[in-house]
Order: C-alpha cells, then sequence, then structure tokens
C-alpha cells in the first residue's frame, strides 16, 4: 500500500495543469477621435505644403521673383503649416474620454 500511494500522488500531480497565463490588454492611448483629429492635422500640413510649392520656370535665366515671393508662399503657408502642428499637438495631449 505504501507504494500505490506515492503513485497516486504522483498521477494526481501530473494531472492537474497549470492555468495558462494571459498577457493583459493593454489599453489604446489614444481615442477614435484622437485619430480622426491626427488625420485632419496632417492633411492641414499636406495642404500648407502645397501652398508653398509651385514657382518654377522653363528658362533658368529667368527668376520670377513676383511669384516666389508672394503672398501665398511667404505669409500663407508658413502659417497653415503652424496650424497643422497646432492640431497635432491637441491631438495628442487630448485626453479619450472613459
Amino acid at each position: 500500500m505504501a507504494k500505490q500511494q506515492p503513485q497516486q500522488k504522483a498521477k494526481t500531480a501530473s494531472a492537474t495543469v497549470a492555468p495558462k497565463q494571459v498577457a493583459p490588454q493593454l489599453p489604446f492611448i489614444f481615442d477614435r477621435t484622437n485619430y480622426i483629429i491626427m488625420v485632419v492635422g496632417v492633411v492641414v500640413i499636406l495642404a500648407g505644403f502645397w501652398l508653398m510649392s509651385g514657382g518654377a520656370t522653363t528658362d533658368p535665366n529667368v527668376f520670377p521673383a513676383e511669384e516666389i515671393y508672394s503672398f501665398r508662399r511667404i505669409t500663407l503657408a508658413p502659417i497653415v503649416i503652424l496650424v497643422g502642428f497646432a492640431i497635432e499637438i491637441f491631438a495628442i495631449l487630448k485626453r479619450p474620454k472613459n
């Protein structure tokens, strides 16, 4: 009988399986609204770079100063780009609703 008891204990010890450990679910840092605001900010930044582009000529000897130094390229485009970066900062700092 003494031999049977350790065998039975060994069988029950091997029969019990430790529960599988599951990695804890980490919540997303940002909410859906944060991502939407980020996309809007990227679109505004790209619009600013589009406003800044242009002014090319076919003749390398001609310098079109009125096109290159226009209000759109010198003033408006950098302001639009800075507004886009401000939107991005707002999207990052906005707390998601719980």
